[in-house]
């Protein structure tokens, strides 16, 4: 079994609102031999909230099943995957509570691996965070699940990164239409920037689970075997199920499954 080990993120009573917790949580699935890139994976919450995040509510449950898969896929290749719990449950406006949190986890990862790639993972407001903290140097590509974007959200942390949106076309939480929106921005900064409609999934990927799996592991395995000079290699089940899915990175968006 992999070595886990949890970290915490405590932060000094003034930087928040006073009986805001103050310890965020990072449980680290090492790969079964030398690490060669790290995954962050990022969970949702609300738009205002300071109350403490559990382990046992459903945003960061939500993402577990996410991790094992990605870890599953690629711990054999050297693939590290870090799963964090933010302190709050809020965006928090100017706060921007979760995006500190994943901000200190990009120093953690930086500090035990300077240089690797680092590959986010994030659904709703997670995808948000994923997408703001994009612009940290080891960055290497971004899914977004069923992200919470607006017109004002930047694609500049983007930049030479590479992306992938995937909504459904039912959800009632975020809006597909900005997704799309952000994901035609986002192509001009993006060194590859695609868009997946899930037909008749909203937004807690009950629906057609498998394919949002699906989607998120083989994206950044494939990024990640790229990155790595792996691209010659077998590639993993979830990067060759996402090639019969989408064989081509380019073209219109989006792409409706």
């Amino acid at each position: 079994m992999s070595q886990r080990r949890t970290d915490r993120h405590e932060t000094g009573p003034a930087a928040l609102p006073e009986g805001t917790p103050s310890e965020a949580v990072l449980t680290v699935l090492r790969p079964a031999g030398t690490t060669q890139g790290v995954a962050l994976v990022l969970h949702g919450g609300r738009s205002h909230s300071f109350e403490p995040v559990e382990a046992r509510h459903l945003s960061p449950a939500r993402m577990v099943p996410f991790a094992r898969l990605l870890h599953r896929a690629g711990k054999d290749r050297g693939l590290a995957v870090w799963i964090l719990r933010n302190r709050v449950r809020g965006w928090n406006g100017d706060e921007m509570s979760p995006l500190k949190d994943a901000r200190w986890a990009l120093a953690k990862i930086r500090e035990e691996h300077p240089g690797l790639p680092v590959y986010l993972l994030g659904h709703s407001m997670g995808g948000l965070t994923a997408i703001c903290a994009a612009d940290d140097p080891q960055v290497d590509a971004v899914v977004a699940l069923a992200p919470w974007l607006d017109d004002a959200t930047p694609a500049t942390p983007l930049a030479g990164r590479k992306l992938l949106v995937v909504h459904g076309d039912q959800d009632r939480w975020t809006s597909p239409a900005a997704s799309l929106r952000f994901s035609r921005r986002a192509a001009q900064e993006a060194d590859v920037a695609q868009y997946v409609s899930l037909r008749g999934a909203g937004h807690f990927m009950f629906r057609r689970v498998r394919l949002w799996h699906t989607l998120a592991t083989g994206f950044l395995m494939k990024a990640f075997s790229e990155k790595t000079g792996l691209a010659g290699a077998t590639p993993s089940a979830p990067a060759a199920a996402l090639d019969r899915l989408m064989p081509s990175p380019a073209g219109n968006l989006p792409v409706v499954l």
